[in-house]
């Protein structure tokens, strides 16, 4: 009697092993005979796929050249189909025996999906009114030693998509998508300040004092030196001290490092630009930012209404402007203006649940009522100015009233998406603010700032008034392009080493 509970399903793993078995013999044949296509060196090309169709009627009939990788395969006894992908899209290849010749089309029916392959023949469409190629001949021009996964369908396993971007590239057109759209976002950006006079600039990544930000830093040491260094947190204090050269308006897109957690929008390294402008405000900034985001949408999106997770936030309106002390008290119902004394704040928090530390001061306070009652009604872009001097060591005390600095922090869909100053140009007012940093730092807060002498002689050298701002733009990418996590924007994400 048959085993009825014997296993019969096959082993997932040992088919994937009997296709790259039978990948790497039919490499080894195509070695053996002289037709190494490891060996090809270039291929010259025409056309990418959409060229074809966007332009049909200018190449009916004419010849072309493609190249790409090999998506799907049809065979149908002399005559063939399949699709080949490249950068801006797909297109259907028409594959005759009689048009290939007796040879070359036996050994394109030993061609495997994945291979990359170079298609020479005519424009056409088909029957059912595909664009098409009417190949006459087919170079294989690399050989694909593992099948694609899924069935070529899509890498579906989002660990795996982040970990195998390149696959992630090939199977998932909606993630291509994303990552060109990032690529021109950041030209635009680039185009835009070349339009106001910035010129860019590169400062260092390994520093002695990572500064300009309030975050904690990876460490490391310089063997040549035999010294420690930290990773950089900020672009702000080197671009600063060219404004203090001379340089009157400046900006740097590069990545920063902060040893922080990981979530959806946190990734231990991240892209941030800052730009700084000599003899403007917090309020130029302002300008500057709302006239910056509504271009990059229109350039890149051809609307300046973006949709996001199904909300809608309209960046062609005015965006609006509003003290950190109103929104406070427009979310909350508590009146900061009325609490005068770190008792009396330490109190309303009690009252209202809002946790804080003893090192925290009335204006941590405030800025923690910020964060518990407001951050998430911020869905339309939003200015939040005039912050608490103590969370702003870096910045221009507001004239009228200098408990508050000008500041102000960009929202939109509840998230900050970029932080700007009036800078602090008062090299006396600077060092003791460093103080009370240092002075936060031995009271726990590890991601205090630390006196930075350099920093503070070039100061006293002299900086003019001057307006600083630094965007996150992995945000920016997240919003633009509808992405759901700061990994779906990163072409490489950090993620855990799997033993």
């Amino acid at each position: 009697m048959a085993d009825t509970n014997v296993n019969t399903q096959v082993n997932p793993e040992q088919n994937f092993n009997d296709l790259v078995r039978v990948r790497r013999e039919k490499l080894k044949n195509l070695q053996d005979a002289g037709n190494d296509p490891f060996q090809i060196t270039k291929y010259d090309t025409t056309h990418h796929s959409t060229d074809i169709k966007d332009n049909y009627d200018e190449l009916e009939g004419k010849t072309v050249a493609v190249a790409g990788r090999m998506m799907s395969k049809r065979i149908m006894g002399k005559a063939s189909f399949c699709h080949v992908q490249d950068l801006k899209g797909t297109i259907q290849v028409y594959v005759a025996r009689d048009s290939l010749g007796e040879e070359e089309y036996a050994a394109f029916k030993k061609d495997d999906v994945g291979d990359i392959v170079g298609v020479e023949g005519t424009v056409f469409k088909t029957k059912t009114g595909e664009t098409s190629i009417h190949a006459t001949k087919i170079t294989l021009l690399t050989k694909s030693l593992q099948p694609l996964p899924e069935k070529f369908h899509g890498l579906t396993n989002v660990d795996q998509r982040y970990r195998q971007r390149y696959v992630d590239l090939i199977t998932n057109p909606e993630s291509k998508d994303t990552f060109i759209k990032r690529s021109k976002i950041i030209s635009t950006i680039r185009k835009y300040l070349d339009t106001q006079g910035f010129m860019e600039v590169e400062t260092p990544m390994l520093v002695s004092n990572a500064g300009g930000a309030a975050a904690r830093p990876f460490e490391t040491h310089f063997n040549a030196l035999d010294e420690d260094f930290k990773l950089r947190i900020s672009l702000e204090l080197y671009l600063k001290r060219l404004i203090v050269g001379g340089l009157e308006r400046v900006y740097e897109i590069g990545r920063v490092f902060r040893n922080e957690g990981l979530d959806t929008r946190h990734n231990p390294e991240f892209t941030l630009m800052e730009l700084y402008q000599a003899y403007t405000d917090y309020h130029g900034m302002m300008d500057l930012t709302e006239n910056m985001y509504r271009y990059v949408a229109q350039e890149v999106l051809g609307t300046t209404t973006i949709v996001y997770n199904g909300v809608e936030m309209d960046l062609g309106k005015p965006f609006e402007r509003i003290t950190m002390l109103d929104a406070v008290k427009k979310y909350s119902g508590v009146d900061f203006n009325e609490i005068k004394t770190l008792e009396e704040a330490r109190k309303v928090a009690d009252e209202h649940h809002v946790e804080y530390e003893d090192r925290h001061k009335k204006g941590d306070i405030l800025n923690l009522f910020f964060e518990a009652y407001v951050e998430e009604h911020l869905i339309q872009p939003t200015f939040v100015m005039d912050h608490p001097v103590e969370i702003s060591p870096l910045t221009k005390r507001k004239p009228d009233n200098p408990d508050y600095v000008e500041r102000f922090e960009f929202f939109m869909n509840g998230w900050e998406m970029a932080n700007a100053y009036s800078e602090l140009n008062d090299p006396i007012d600077q060092r003791e603010r460093f103080k009370a940093q240092e002075e936060q730092f031995a009271a726990g807060d590890d991601e205090a700032n630390h006196t930075d002498e350099d920093f503070l002689n070039a100061l006293e050298i002299g900086m003019p008034p001057t307006g600083g701002i630094g965007y996150g733009i992995d945000r920016m990418c997240m919003l633009l392009t509808d992405s759901a996590a700061i990994r779906d924007v990163l072409l490489f994400p950090t993620m855990k080493t799997i033993d």
